[in-house]
């Protein structure tokens, strides 16, 4: 027969609480505590500092718990009831080892991720018990633990009726320093924008149309100082954005072109970062159709303009000392009456002709103005998101996005920040090869699909080159891998991800570029 101490030794799902916890959450709000504890390659576990005093205060109730079952492993939660009256559920996570550091193969700071996939399991384990308050402690990094914890307990719920919506627990860091409390924040701000990215790449067509994303944001951002200028499709008429405006022809919903500005007032320099993002609210190929199966995922084709929004909401809310600008062509891809049809041909903005030959390549057609636009800002560097190809995923999987630049001290800045992030990037080729496929037509400038098969993100980008900003740096980002089901990051459940969005609030910060 087992002991008392091994009867209460649980891993979740957690069976019903004794009389005494019962008794409390009638109460009171059922709270829970994730504590942490690093795991070496033998099962030993070494308890964080906080786990630590934490036992002491249970006297030594939980590492006497986690001597029954199975060992703790990283990114593993255990979690174990009656320890506190406090906490009446504890989850200690593994955290790994003790020497996890920078790996130079995944390309990726394993330390920082260890945190945020602790933590992310940690409170998913503790919600999936019906706690309704949860407290975390820093697990050797309190932003990492923020962005862990809260991305993972992001739902997506706006459909469903309030008293059928899961409640979503309260966050409150387990910590007695400011430092410590400022990271946290940090990394809760930055891990709700990107949700906020996510709320925008989730929500039904019907119910996010250009006009609606577009007010949308401005009611998100201009609480937070950020200048919106919405612009209606004679504007863009007068600008002769007739690449972008190609592409909304099939559809009733009117194009839109959002334009967004964020300046601190601790911001030193005078010229702007231009983020660019693909603003494809739905996407149905148009003419050249997709096929049905899986279409109405394609509610998430305007992920770039997503991040690039999530982005200046981390921007504003943090106070970063940055100057940018941002730019998102708005609309969708449909096949009505007056679609464009394979082998139409239109003027761009910078006055080149493009030749569409597939209508499902509608991103680069809508980017390729909204690129020649950033050139009036006199930018600092350009960079574009895009849920651009299907082949990017086929090259990288869902592990990272595809960048494509021919700037190194761009593409270095952008790596390191995404070392940092966690979203990792991964450099691809923009070869003159690339360039060829798409400009060696005797009848036209530019075709939008070029010559050739294999290497369409890499000849979607030698499109996007064509347009963009020739005498400062630019560096194209193909997001349509990470759009959604991402799973190498536990933290974040399968649907639209919001990647990468804390990857860019890092590269904006980033000095000497």
């Amino acid at each position: 027969m087992l002991c008392r101490a091994a009867r209460l030794c649980l891993a979740s799902p957690a069976p019903k609480p004794s009389s005494r916890l019962r008794h409390f959450s009638q109460n009171s709000p059922q709270k829970g505590l994730v504590l942490g504890a690093y795991t070496g390659k033998d099962d030993s576990v070494k308890l964080t500092e906080t786990a630590s005093n934490f036992n002491k205060k249970t006297e030594g109730k939980l590492l006497q718990h986690l001597s029954f079952g199975s060992p703790l492993k990283n990114g593993n939660a255990r979690v174990f009831w009656g320890l506190s009256n406090e906490f009446p559920a504890v989850a200690l996570v593994g955290l790994g080892s003790t020497d996890a550091a920078y790996d130079p193969i995944e390309e990726i700071d394993e330390a920082r991720e260890n945190i945020r996939i602790a933590a992310g399991v940690g409170c998913k384990a503790l919600h999936s018990a019906g706690i309704s308050h949860i407290t975390v402690e820093e697990l050797g990094g309190a932003q990492q633990a923020a962005e862990g914890s809260t991305l993972s307990l992001y739902s997506y719920q706006e459909n469903k009726l309030v008293k059928n919506r899961k409640k979503i627990p309260e966050l409150v860091l387990y910590a007695e320093n400011k430092s410590s409390a400022q990271e946290w924040n940090t990394g809760v701000t930055a891990a709700k924008s990107q949700n906020f990215a996510r709320d925008l790449m989730e929500t039904p067509a019907n119910l996010m149309t250009p006009t609606i994303f577009a007010e949308t944001v401005a009611n998100e951002l201009e609480k937070l100082n950020v200048k919106i200028t919405i612009r209606d499709q004679k504007w863009a008429e007068d600008k002769k954005m007739f690449s972008f405006l190609s592409v909304a022809r099939g559809s009733d919903e009117p194009p839109k072109f959002l334009e967004i500005a964020y300046k601190s007032p601790d911001f030193k320099g005078d010229k702007p970062v231009v983020l660019v993002g693909k603003g494809v609210t739905f996407d149905t190929g148009g003419i050249s159709i997709k096929p049905s199966a899986g279409m109405a995922s394609m509610r998430g084709d305007m992920g770039g303009a997503a991040c690039v929004v999530a982005t200046f909401r981390a921007a504003a809310a943090l106070n970063l000392p940055v100057n940018l600008v941002g730019l998102i062509p708005l609309t969708e891809n449909m096949p009505g009456g007056r679609a464009t049809k394979p082998g139409d041909v239109f003027v761009a903005m910078n006055g080149k002709s493009v030749l569409v030959d597939n209508t499902d390549a509608e991103g680069r057609l809508i980017l390729a103005d909204a690129l020649c636009y950033s050139q009036t800002f006199d930018p600092a560097w350009v960079v574009d998101l895009a849920t651009l190809t299907g082949a990017i995923r086929v090259s990288l999987g869902c592990a990272a996005a595809g960048v494509f630049t021919k700037h190194s001290v761009l593409w270095n800045a952008a790596q390191a920040a995404a070392v940092r992030s966690g979203d990792r990037l991964w450099r691809m080729p923009l070869w003159r090869y690339h360039t060829k496929r798409v400009t060696d037509y005797t009848n036209v400038d530019v075709h939008n699909v070029g010559k050739g098969k294999g290497g369409g993100s890499c000849t979607a980008a030698a499109f996007l080159a064509e347009f963009a900003p020739a005498s400062v740096p630019w560096m194209h980002i193909d997001i349509a891998g990470v759009m959604e089901d991402s799973d190498d990051q536990p933290y974040i459940d399968k649907g639209m991800t919001g990647r990468p969005t804390r990857t860019l609030v890092e590269l904006i910060q980033t000095k000497g570029i």
